[in-house]
C-alpha cells in the first residue's frame, strides 16, 4: 500500500474526530489553542493506538484469513464508510468545551473504533504498521486541531460534509482493494 493510500485512509479515519472537534470549537466562547492541542492529542494518540491494537489482533488470526483477506479489507472499509455516512443523518449529541480526561477518553475511543478495524485490515494485507499508525495519528491530530478552529469560526457548515467525505474515501479504498485483488484494476 502506498503512502498516498495510507494518507487518504488517515484522512478518512480522522473525519469522525474532525467532526467532534468542530463541535468542541462551536462550544468555545473564544478560540483556545491549548484546548485545541489537547483535543488533537487525544484523538491523534487514540487513532494511532487503535491502529496498532487492530494490527496485533489481525496478526493473531492472520493464518485463518489469508485466503479471504481482500474480502475482509473490503467489508471492513465499506462498513466503516457506510457507518460514518449513516451517522450524519442521526440525531446529533451536544458537546461542551471541557477537555478533561473524563470527557475526552470516551470521545477519543468512540472516534477511533474505525481505526481498530483498519489496523486489522492492515494486518490482513501484511502492511508494516509503524508508518501507517504514525501517519494516521499525525493526520488526526492536525485535522482535530484545525476542526476546533473551524468549529469556532464557521460553525456546523463543514461537519456533515467532512464526515460524508471521510466515509466515501473509506468505501472507495475498500472497493479499490477488492478490485485490485480480483485483477479487475491495477494501480
Amino acid at each position: 500500500m502506498s503512502f498516498i493510500e495510507i494518507f487518504f485512509i488517515g484522512i478518512g479515519l480522522a473525519m469522525d474526530a474532525f467532526a467532534v472537534s468542530i463541535c468542541k470549537g462551536l462550544s468555545m466562547k473564544k478560540i483556545n489553542y491549548k484546548k485545541a492541542e489537547i483535543v488533537g492529542l487525544y484523538f491523534g494518540v487514540f487513532q494511532a493506538g487503535m491502529v496498532l491494537i487492530g494490527d496485533l489482533l489481525g496478526n493473531s488470526f492472520e493464518e485463518f484469513i489469508k485466503n479471504i483477506d481482500h474480502w475482509v479489507a473490503f467489508v471492513l472499509l465499506v462498513c466503516i464508510g457506510i457507518n460514518m455516512i449513516r451517522e450524519v443523518f442521526q440525531k446529533e449529541e451536544s458537546y461542551n468545551d471541557d477537555v478533561s480526561f473524563k470527557t475526552m477518553v470516551p470521545l477519543a475511543l468512540a472516534t477511533s473504533i474505525d481505526a481498530l478495524a483498519c489496523g486489522i485490515t492492515f494486518a490482513c494485507l501484511s502492511i508494516k504498521i509503524a508508518m501507517p499508525s504514525i501517519t494516521i495519528g499525525i493526520i488526526t491530530f492536525v485535522l482535530s486541531f484545525i476542526g476546533v478552529a473551524i468549529g469556532k469560526k464557521f460553525g456546523n457548515k463543514f461537519k456533515t460534509k467532512a464526515q460524508i467525505l471521510g466515509g466515501s474515501i473509506l468505501i472507495l479504498l475498500g472497493i479499490k482493494i477488492l478490485l485490485e485483488h480480483l485483477g479487475i484494476i491495477q494501480f
